[in-house]
């Protein structure tokens, strides 16, 4: 589950918060056990996502680098290329 957690730091362009509150599901659902919770757990569930895209986002925005933005193109790229390699996904076509 949680390696469909990417970095969201220094990139161009910046993390929409889409992608954070992505990212803090995948983190609730490692976390939890859960995919999908049952109706008595999901407030807490849904609360807890919501709390943690919120820090988060606040954690990016503090976070300071003098290092260049990475191209996010260019880095799912390389993703896609090390994937292939080591033959954890199949080529499609």
């Amino acid at each position: 589950m949680c390696r469909n957690i990417r970095p969201l730091f220094n990139f161009e362009p910046e993390v929409t918060h889409e992608e954070v509150h992505a990212a803090a599901l995948q983190y609730v659902r490692k976390v939890s056990g859960f995919t999908k919770p049952s109706q008595a757990n999901q407030e807490a569930f849904d609360r807890a996502v919501d709390e943690i895209a919120h820090i988060t986002e606040h954690l990016l925005a503090d976070l300071t680098t003098a290092a260049p933005a990475k191209d996010r193109e260019v880095e799912a790229a390389k993703a896609r290329a090390r994937a292939e390699k080591s033959g954890r996904y199949a080529k499609l076509g």
